[in-house]
């Protein structure tokens, strides 16, 4: 199993908060560095408040030297698609082709609300990632010297000179993530190299897999995508140190284990982990809401 850090930093962090872990998470030796694309704290103050997405990957993609960086994920609303395949390939090249790109469709309205960012109805949203998904590929895809072109319902390019490219090849992994039962598992099988289940309980985890694979049948995909999953983390050398690090993110130990939760010793956390790898995932983000607690990071290291 690759296990990857993952942080939420709308809550309340400042770039060198995320710089301490990213660079902890490398030295550590974990699979990947990614972060939430989120402007608004889901519950208290998120002080010092928000921080851009691509901005931190930019940052953290000369600031690191080989851990894989990305978003879980980038929201669709946030962006309009040229300018948004533009800033990944940069950050790609930035950093020696290390990044790896999620999409979806926006859901938290709130945010959208507190910064002025139009929030349409879900199908939109659904037709407008869709249409997204669509031209970012599709800009990486068209050959040098070539233009690219698009006419859909939300967004049209016309003689787009498809620049700059990325330095992965074909283009950076895509990953595409969610619940739905339908729409998802189609852009999913359309357009993922990765497809990742959030925070869920896993035994739901392996039906969610399924959709996927019987919607990449549908279309004759052969060659899946790979299946990933998020989780919570909240590990410990003793049952004191996980109860400890479970109140200093205000979640009590055993709801944390009920919802899928990576909680425990190391050796509980490693049979959670096997669970995961028998539902079918190859990769495993590590939510760690603590961004102070450098150590948790070190230790959840021994869990690979």
């Amino acid at each position: 199993m690759r296990l990857v850090i993952f942080t939420e930093p709308q809550q309340g962090a400042a770039h060198n908060d995320l710089l301490r872990v990213a660079q902890t998470a490398e030295s550590a030796g974990f699979d990947g560095f990614f972060r939430s694309d989120h402007y608004l704290a889901m519950g208290g103050s998120g002080e010092p408040g928000p921080t851009d997405a691509w901005v931190t990957l930019g940052a953290l993609a000369v600031q690191t030297s080989r851990i894989r960086l990305g978003t879980l994920v980038t929201s669709a609303t946030f962006r309009l698609p040229g300018p948004l395949a533009i800033a990944v390939a940069q950050v790609d090249e930035m950093s020696g082709g290390r990044v790896e790109f999620g999409l979806g469709g926006g859901w938290f309205e709130g945010e959208h609300t507190a910064y002025g960012i139009p929030f349409p109805p879900v199908g939109e949203r659904f037709d407008r990632l869709e249409e997204q998904l669509e031209i970012v590929t599709g800009l990486w895809a068209t050959p040098a010297g070539k233009s690219f072109d698009f006419q859909g319902k939300h967004y049209q390019l016309t003689d787009s000179p498809a620049l700059p490219k990325p330095v992965q090849s074909p283009r950076p992994p895509v990953i595409i993530g969610g619940h739905g039962k339908k729409r998802t598992p189609a852009l999913a099988a359309r357009f993922a190299d990765e497809f990742n289940v959030p925070f869920a309980k896993i035994e739901d985890i392996a039906p969610t897999y399924e959709r996927v694979r019987q919607a990449s049948a549908a279309i004759g995909r052969t060659e899946l995508p790979t299946f990933s999953a998020a989780a919570v983390l909240c590990v410990g050398r003793d049952d004191a140190e996980v109860r400890r690090r479970a109140a200093a993110i205000g979640r009590e130990a055993d709801e944390m284990r009920e919802n899928g939760g990576v909680v425990g010793t190391l050796s509980e956390a490693k049979a959670t982990i096997q669970r995961y790898a028998e539902a079918g995932a190859t990769r495993l983000f590590l939510q760690v809401l603590d961004l102070s607690d450098l150590d948790h990071v070190e230790l959840a290291a021994q869990l690979a």
